[in-house]
């Protein structure tokens, strides 16, 4: 008997030893800000906000001054959960409290209004189920999980946090921000069509209790119910969006206040983001009162850029003498505002809701005591690295059949190498001519916006900014670099190949100038177009996988769908080594030329190809020298218009032997 027991002591002692040796996985939190600029702590250069919590965060962090979001909320915030680029992911602007599209509705319309001169890829309004979320991962593996604040990642309970992987969820709905700041929360207004009865799973707290705190009351909550086990605490603010609540006690306090800068002044923002502090305070405090802060990784981070476009004197004129909750909202800005937008990014350009670096350069810092050094570093990274790193500060491994467009920095944030030549990308595929679709991409030191269209405020297609020298991107240097266009330009082209992007098309409807229909309608754009879909040529040339129409003596050819694009022209005569000239006015990339000659029935699989490239500014003439072994037949002519139309004024041929070509589509 003493045997037996002494054998099970010895195999006890085995057995609690190893459980002993067995590591303890971190928790995670991840702090998400709504609409807090770059500059919008003291951290990152506020001399007017006070953000003492966020600051003394900082100093212990690896801060990141080259941080980027999605120009919006909603497309941030599907990327972090998919660690996908929003181009892939199909959410690409602000619509995530609206209804969800029917199941197998495209999302590229067929007709646009007359108005508009491009058709543009509609937005998904959810996060789609089938994405493996990083919650999901992380549930996965043992985690318990909460989703506590904003959500706007699908209006429907199909499409709520708890279906994407988050035991415990405490949201709004619908959600573009808050119906209201103060509890009750749920105040439905006679009149105003934003007015909720229904808020998610949100409860009312004590009359006058405000949003922000109780977001931290509820992450607080949740922190000590789970201390005994791993958990993934996604607490995403409703501070600082819209409908602006905020404390006057605390907002008449910076109404006196002067920025020694002379930029940031306006008082409700600065309240808004006190608040911000402490709640983000509190939250750290409940980690080290519960003993968990050293097994922490906390992530802070904004969903986009400083709003300073919102509560101007426009939105001003266009309240009723009617009280209603939003002229209300609007007299209460101007008592504390007058005109002030809600921020100023400087010296950044511009902010929310565009491609410029007020609306995409964000706050982001990471902290894990004892296993990451504080650090600033200026990599470039954002918010489709989140998936990826968690995955691998954690020890897991993603489901491979997940593909993540971002970037493991676990090395990076324990002292590696720099990020060096990495490209991140941001896809902003709707607007209109006073703010444009558009594409970016920011490499090293250099940033290249592709616009759709242009406009006054937008005046070229192309703009080049050296970030290092220009952060203020107050000077398009596309002119002066272009080999550094084109090499930018075609990791756009690349992008957007790789995430199967919808991009902008022509609308064919559109007259230029006129909001009215056109008097004879031409068939409607379709989403698709197969490869064996013929039209009827023009001067001889046949589209196929794109569209090519004639407009103003030139020749539109626009891609369509994620089918390959190219003219096609048979019935030549030439022989031997030919010549073909491409004259275009706009577009740019990599095309390519492919033929055929009498003695074959089919275009060959292998060989009989040259590449070409279109070089970007202005008209330009492209030569491709094809080495034609016998009687030419037929050309295909593969044009690099996915992205972005190209505008062809004239194709030629010459050969060794038979006449010249010609085909201008000026005549």
């Amino acid at each position: 008997m003493f045997t037996r027991l002494a054998a099970c002591a010895v195999a006890y002692s085995f057995v609690a030893a190893a459980a002993a040796a067995e590591p303890v996985k971190p928790n995670v939190v991840l702090y998400f800000v709504d609409d807090m600029g770059w500059v919008d702590s003291g951290a990152y250069g506020s001399t007017f906000y006070e953000t003492p919590r966020i600051d003394a965060f900082a100093a212990q962090s690896v801060r990141f001054t080259n941080a980027y979001s999605c120009p919006l909320c909603s497309p941030t915030r599907a990327t972090i959960l998919s660690g996908q680029y929003a181009a892939r992911h199909g959410t690409t602007t602000a619509s995530g409290h609206q209804p969800p599209q029917p199941a197998g509705q495209s999302p590229m319309p067929a007709k646009a209004p007359a108005n508009q001169p491009l058709l543009l890829p509609e937005s998904r309004n959810y996060l789609e189920p089938a994405q493996y979320t990083l919650a999901e991962l992380l549930h996965d593996a043992g985690y318990r999980t909460a989703h506590i604040g904003k959500w706007h990642l699908g209006a429907t309970q199909p499409h709520w946090p708890e279906t994407q992987g988050f035991d415990v969820a405490w949201h709004a709905h619908p959600d573009p921000g808050p119906p209201n700041y103060f509890s009750p929360y749920g105040v439905k207004t006679e009149g105003e069509p934003r007015g909720q009865t229904h808020v998610g799973t949100i409860t009312d707290g004590p009359e006058g209790e405000y949003i922000v705190d109780r977001v931290a009351d509820e992450a607080i909550r949740f922190i000590d119910a789970n201390r005994e086990r791993p958990f993934f605490l996604n607490v995403w603010q409703f501070g600082v969006h819209g409908p602006w609540g905020h404390k006057e006690s605390v907002t008449a306090e910076y109404a006196k206040k002067k920025d020694p800068r002379g930029v940031q002044s306006n008082p409700i923002m600065a309240s808004m983001l006190k608040s911000v502090d402490e709640s983000f305070g509190r939250i750290l405090d409940a980690l080290d009162k519960a003993g968990l802060a050293e097994n922490t990784i906390v992530i802070f981070m904004s969903d986009n850029g400083g709003n300073v476009h919102s509560n101007l004197p426009g939105d001003k004129k266009a309240a009723s003498k009617t009280e209603t909750p939003r002229t209300a909202q609007l007299k209460d800005w101007s008592k504390w505002a007058g005109d002030e937008p809600p921020t100023r990014n400087t010296p950044l350009r511009s902010g929310k809701g565009t491609l410029y670096e007020g609306g995409v350069r964000v706050p982001m810092m990471v902290r894990w005591p004892g296993q990451i050094a504080a650090a600033v570093r200026d990599d470039v990274v954002g918010a489709v690295d989140i998936y990826p790193t968690v995955a691998a500060l954690t020890d897991m491994t993603p489901d491979p059949t997940q593909k993540l467009d971002g970037m493991n920095l676990a090395g990076v944030l324990k002292g590696g190498k720099p990020v060096d030549g990495r490209a991140y990308f941001n896809y902003f595929p709707h607007g209109g001519p006073t703010k444009p679709p558009g594409v970016t991409v920011r490499q090293g030191d250099w940033k290249l916006i592709r616009w759709y269209l242009t406009g006054p405020e937008y005046p070229e297609l192309i703009e080049l900014y050296d970030l290092k020298n220009d952060i203020g991107e107050t000077t398009n240097v596309a002119a002066a670099n272009p080999d550094r266009v084109r090499e930018l330009s075609a990791l756009i082209d690349g992008f957007l190949r790789g995430t199967n992007a919808l991009v902008p098309m022509p609308n064919p409807d559109f007259v230029p100038g006129s909001g009215k229909p056109p008097v004879k309608k031409r068939a409607p754009m379709p989403t698709t177009t197969p490869t064996e879909t013929v039209v009827a040529p023009i001067n001889g040339w046949r589209a196929r996988g794109c569209t090519a129409e004639l407009r103003d003596g030139k020749l539109v050819v626009t891609g369509a769908g994620r089918q390959s694009a190219f003219l096609g022209i048979a019935g030549l005569k030439s022989t031997g080594a030919a010549v073909l000239t491409l004259e275009t006015a706009a577009g740019s990339g990599v095309g390519k030329v492919q033929w055929r000659t009498a003695a074959q029935t089919e275009f060959p699989e292998e060989g009989q190809v040259v590449e070409f490239t279109i070089p970007d500014g202005g008209p330009r003439k492209t030569e491709v020298k094809l080495p034609v072994d016998g009687q030419l037949a037929h050309v295909r002519v593969y044009l690099p218009a996915q992205t972005q139309p190209v505008i062809v004024e004239r194709i030629g041929l010459t050969a060794t032997a038979g006449a010249p070509r010609d085909w201008d589509f000026g005549k």
